[in-house]
């Protein structure tokens, strides 16, 4: 569905994003892990739109991605859950729903009425400001708010940042189950043991390269991401 090929992001004489390629395939969870300041969120950035890149490619459902305007291509089907979940904080939920789909011209009901299900909680707050949520809720509403545009490809920066363990949980149960009514998802993450065993198949970012890729639970088993990411490192043995 997505292809990034030899992808360089530069802020100035910095290069952020150092010749990364990879691929999301249609209906697959795919993750982008690393710690802060690998590149993973200017990685996104590029490819919605928002950053220009130095080079290389990135194409979705075979159209060049390239030089197109974010609106352009939130329209071809990729939306952008921001680090930092952004809601409208002085909006009711249902005016962020609706915020979601203001580019779309068809009836937005039968989304809604999707959305709400996803999350039973939002539809208990509809009429509430957005800015008395709490971190969890603003996380939902963001994410549902991404999901109103119809998205065949939902991209998300950090969807657990800052939340409680027991609410991360609950966030990568909505994440799975996103995907499994047909949204093929990116993601990027720094929870990198939840987000390896979410995903089909992941990538390892550090200091804008790709250094390891593989099936998700593939890498969570692996020995060098244990001790880099997941806080597991081999205990050597006493001589």
């Amino acid at each position: 569905m997505l292809e990034v090929k030899d992808l360089k992001v530069a802020y100035g004489g910095i290069e952020a994003v150092r010749g990364i390629s990879f691929d999301v395939p249609e209906g697959q969870i795919v993750t982008l892990i690393g710690s802060n300041g690998a590149g993973k969120s200017s990685t996104l950035r590029s490819i919605v739109g928002l950053e220009k890149p130095k080079a290389g490619s990135i194409k979705f459902q075979d159209m060049d991605l390239i030089g197109m305007g974010t609106e352009t291509i939130v329209t071809k089907g990729i939306t952008l859950v921001p680090e930092g979940r952004r809601v409208f904080v002085n909006l009711s939920v249902l005016e962020n729903l609706k915020m979601g789909a203001y580019m779309r011209k068809d009836n937005i009901e039968e989304d809604l009425n999707w959305v709400y299900d996803l999350f039973p909680r939002l539809k208990e707050r509809s009429w509430q400001a957005a800015g008395t949520l709490s971190g969890g809720e603003q996380q939902m509403l963001a994410i549902a708010r991404a999901l109103m545009c119809k998205p065949k490809l939902i991209m998300m920066d950090e969807p657990s940042l800052g939340l409680a363990p027991i609410i991360v949980q609950g966030v990568f149960d909505i994440i799975r189950e996103i995907n499994k009514q047909g949204v093929t998802i990116l993601l990027v993450e720094q929870n990198a043991n939840m987000a390896l065993n979410a995903a089909h198949l992941g990538y390892v970012m550090e200091t804008g390269r790709i250094t390891m890729s593989g099936p998700g639970k593939e890498l969570a088993a692996n020995e060098e991401i244990k001790a880099a990411y997941l806080g597991k490192a081999k205990k050597k043995k006493e001589k």
